[in-house]
């Protein structure tokens, strides 16, 4: 016989489990003794090692009891079908490793390995991370909406970034996000980057895109996309 922290011991599980399974209704109470303490016999024993090996192996508790004496062909069919859920139950778990580990990697949990490529290209010629964060938002809105698009602008992206007065341009549009919309530089600015647009020509301007709601979906969704520097450059750009 034994007292309830002996079988505890025994099965190496808790008192509190054993508990637990009393109000499960996987393991028999016993009476009390004379003493007052409840004592626990041998298949009081067997049965929660049967218990504590089950619940081991992943089956549910509310499985337990059923297949406690289940005959051999049941118990087998029983413990395929635990097996086939534990192995969904695994691939769930590497997915989500494997996006952990992605986030490691930073912005390629959320865009492509082309268009991370492109953000880390400019960080590295010293872009402002809320530049940086606008791109990376606008090609997540388009790599969903419109992936044929995104493809084609990222790879020119690519090519642009990669000429020096493209490269200075873009870096000087950043700069001016912070301006007062009467600095004296923005004029210059505003033809400067007229003036290169006009001998560069652009194969996304004239693709046909295939989802032209992006762009303003973009637009609207980044409240700093803009600022009362970039309002007026916008401006003086569409000015003849």
């Amino acid at each position: 016989m034994f007292t309830i922290g002996q079988l505890a011991n025994y099965a190496g599980v808790t008192t509190k489990a054993i508990r637990h399974y009393h109000e499960r209704g996987l393991l028999p109470e016993p009476g009390r003794d004379s003493s007052g303490y409840r004592r626990y016999t041998a298949k009081h024993a067997i049965d929660l090692v049967k218990i504590r090996t089950l619940a081991r192996a992943g089956v549910p508790l509310a499985r337990i009891k059923d297949l406690l004496d289940a005959d051999p062909d049941i118990l087998t069919a029983a413990v395929t079908e635990i097996d086939l859920d534990l192995q969904d139950r695994i691939a769930q778990l590497e997915r989500l490793r494997d996006q952990l580990t992605q986030l490691q990697g930073g912005d390629q949990l959320y865009v492509s390995p082309e268009v991370a490529d492109h953000l880390d290209t400019l960080r590295d010629i010293g872009v402002s991370e809320r530049q940086i964060q606008l791109e990376r938002d606008g090609w997540i809105l388009m790599q969903t909406a419109s992936p044929e698009d995104a493809a084609v602008w990222i790879a020119e992206k690519h090519e642009l970034i990669a000429d020096p007065e493209f490269r200075a341009l873009y870096l000087e549009h950043d700069a001016a996000y912070g301006w007062s919309p009467d600095d004296p530089r923005l004029p210059g600015l505003a033809d400067r980057t007229r003036d290169w647009f006009a001998r560069h020509h652009s194969r996304s301007e004239t693709r046909l895109v295939q989802n032209p709601a992006v762009a303003r979906l973009a637009q609207q969704s980044q409240p700093e996309a803009s600022s009362p520097a970039w309002t007026r450059l916008t401006r003086l750009l569409r000015e003849d």
